[in-house]
């Protein structure tokens, strides 16, 4: 017998079924947004939900860009593979760059330490213990020149993992371009320089959040005119989610930043279709396969839909949302390691199938230490594997028209645009964070996700089920030479000897009178300052004297 409705299936097949056995009730069958996953899906529940494919979907390379940015996508060109990496010294951090272009990564992405990120030099008292230690020491444009020695920046695309001291980084490799001979206007890749989301999640902010806005905005009109093919800003809810935001919260609190950083540009005079096609996003791939790349398509409808019809953005490009994705690091457990290489290849999987522009894979060690050499070169084997092996890059939005990963990503649309208005009727994300409630959100599902975790409804393999009796076999993690800090010191006093330091106090003094005058763009005189060897540290303190610091502001 043939059920002519899927309320009559229910009545007859399923029921006979379900008198046979009774469904699993050990876990929860819901995704991590807590939306409820029904048995099955059928072509019903988009009927009801009033679901047009020409509306909601359209074709890939055309609005709302729901399957993705380019008609062809990985048919013509498949994502960058930009493994994460910095440690230590220049020196350390370019080889292992080398080792990896070697074997077929396809572009840069540069972890730097918490001093660099800080604003403070490598002998500030504050640097102590930290130097090189979450990622690469960069204090001057010698460090910088080093870090890409016999990298030509002509040829690869370049992402920095930088937020407060991103117009610093940006500058400094302007500067080493320009000493390889390489005009600005050629040079392509990513700056984070996301300030928001680290004052919801990670905390490495320097600056009150009005001059950090206008350091961005600076960025924005600066590499419109001397960097033009330069992704200006990477609008991040990777660390929210690795903080314990859901999806439907990674996805609006990531656009609700966008909005802000939008606005920005337009309050201090910036034509959106000058700016717009250069900004960036980067999300979060978590262990929800089908979960994770709704979240994807819908992102790119939503922005699609923000930049048309609240910012009237014209050029195609600008209504766009090309996105960088890293798999999930928090999920990854310190027990039975190796199952991290699954759970990477599942995320990696995802966001190929939800259209990602560029990919890192973690991998397998870094619930222990930064990654070794060898699981570096796993972790990227992965992701050509997807590449070459799977066949799922062969087709554009494979997914489409999958009647569960349709209602799926609908279901997300609606609930991540709920929190859009939330924040818009506090007065847009700035103020939504000053107030705590984008912070206090995430708060609230990360408890919740752990104590699902606790309980059992949310299994952990071989951490909250399945776990081995046997001892855990000793890993081969990477150190980091706690001299380096000490090499570090020696070299800047070096530099500091040897560099014209009344051109450096010229050069500091003219940009700490800058910094006061709202109209001026800083961007001309730090890249004067890093070409003169004025360091991060003493950049950042120019700043620092007019601007003050920023204080706490609850973050997760």
């Amino acid at each position: 017998m043939t059920s002519s409705s899927a309320e009559e299936w229910r009545r007859t097949t399923l029921e006979r079924s379900l008198k046979r056995g009774p469904l699993r009730d050990e876990v929860v069958f819901e995704t991590t947004s807590h939306i409820p996953e029904q048995l099955t899906y059928t072509g019903e529940d988009l009927a009801h939900a009033g679901w047009h494919e020409r509306e909601r979907l359209g074709y890939p390379g055309e609005y709302p860009f729901t399957r993705g940015v380019q008609a062809s996508m990985y048919r013509g060109r498949l994502w960058t593979m930009r493994q994460y990496a910095g440690y230590a010294s220049a020196e350390e951090s370019n080889a292992r760059y080398r080792y990896l272009l070697d074997r077929g990564q396809t572009g840069l992405s540069v972890a730097f330490d918490l001093p660099t990120q800080m604003g403070y030099d490598p002998d500030h008292p504050m640097a102590e213990g930290e130097v090189g230690k979450v990622g690469v020491s960069i204090a001057s444009l010698e460090d910088m020149q080093q870090l890409f020695d016999g990298i030509p920046l002509d040829r690869v695309t370049t992402s920095m993992t930088i937020n407060a001291t991103a117009a610093i980084l940006l500058a400094l490799y302007i500067a080493v371009a320009k000493q390889q001979g390489i005009a600005p206007n050629v040079l392509s890749g990513t700056l984070q320089n996301d300030i928001l989301k680290e004052y919801i999640a990670r905390g490495t902010y320097i600056y009150p959040p009005r001059p950090s806005l206008r350091l961005i905005t600076d960025v924005f009109a600066y590499c419109a005119r001397e960097v033009p093919h330069w992704n200006t800003i990477s609008i991040s809810g990777y660390h929210m989610r690795e903080a314990g935001a859901t999806a439907v919260q990674e996805l609006a609190f990531t656009l609700a930043n966008g909005i802000e950083y939008v606005n920005a540009a337009l309050q201090v005079g910036l034509e959106v279709d000058t700016f717009a096609p250069r900004l960036a996003f980067f999300f979060d791939s978590h262990n929800n396969l089908l979960e994770e790349v709704a979240k994807f398509r819908a992102a790119r409808r939503m922005w699609a839909r923000i930049m048309r019809e609240r910012f009237a953005a014209r050029d195609p490009r600008s209504l766009m949302l090309r996105f960088h994705t890293q798999t999930a690091g928090v999920t990854l457990q310190a027990q039975q390691i190796d199952n991290n290489v699954v759970r990477v290849a599942v995320q990696a999987l995802a966001a190929v199938l939800g259209g990602t522009q560029s990919l890192h894979t973690n991998s397998k060690d870094e619930a222990l230490a930064l990654p070794t050499t060898e699981n570096a070169e796993l972790a990227l084997r992965t992701q050509q594997v997807l590449a070459f092996e799977s066949g799922v890059a062969d087709v554009v939005d494979p997914l489409a028209g999958s009647y569960f990963v349709e209602a799926l990503t609908d279901e997300i649309e609606r609930r991540a645009w709920d929190y859009i208005e939330r924040i818009d009727e506090r007065g847009g994300a700035l103020q939504a964070v000053e107030s705590g409630f984008i912070q206090s959100e995430i708060s609230e599902a990360a408890y919740e996700y752990q104590r699902q975790v606790e309980c059992g409804q949310r299994v952990i393999v071989g951490t909250n089920r399945f776990q081995s009796t046997e001892a855990e076999p000793t890993a081969e993690i990477l150190t980091v030479d706690p001299s380096v800090r000490q090499r570090q010191c020696e070299r800047l006093r070096a530099l500091r000897a040897r560099r014209d330091n009344a051109r450096c106090q010229n050069v500091l003094a003219r940009l700490q009178a800058a910094a006061a005058n709202e109209r001026e763009n800083l961007l001309p005189l730090i890249v004067e300052a890093v070409e003169a060897y004025c360091t991060l540290g003493e950049v950042s303190d120019a700043f620092r004297t007019v601007w003050g610091e920023a204080r706490d502001f609850g973050r997760i």
